[in-house]
């Protein structure tokens, strides 16, 4: 198989889009790097930079790309996207 993506998802522990956000890329066997902003919460300023001055959670990014939260990821995975995005191949 080749490589996936690089998959970063920051996160606060208790919000229930984040838990579903994450629950869909483990059902695909994703591997992400989780940016818990309760436990780092100076990355917040870096997450509003990164995801165009969007503040909710979860902020999804592949391979540096802004997705979205849960409610795109779900759309991007319905539409045949997500998978074309994990394979590197935008």
């Amino acid at each position: 198989m080749q490589s996936m993506a690089r998959v970063e998802i920051y996160t606060t522990p208790l919000c229930p889009f984040c838990i579903r956000a994450k629950r869909l890329l483990g059902r695909k066997g994703v591997t992400f790097e989780e940016i818990d902003l309760w436990q780092s919460p100076g990355r917040r300023e870096e997450m509003l930079a990164r995801a165009q001055g969007r503040r909710t959670v979860p902020q999804v990014f592949i391979d540096g790309a802004g997705i979205g939260g849960c409610d795109e990821l779900h759309a991007l995975d319905r539409e045949g996207g997500l998978d074309r995005l994990l394979a590197g191949g935008a």
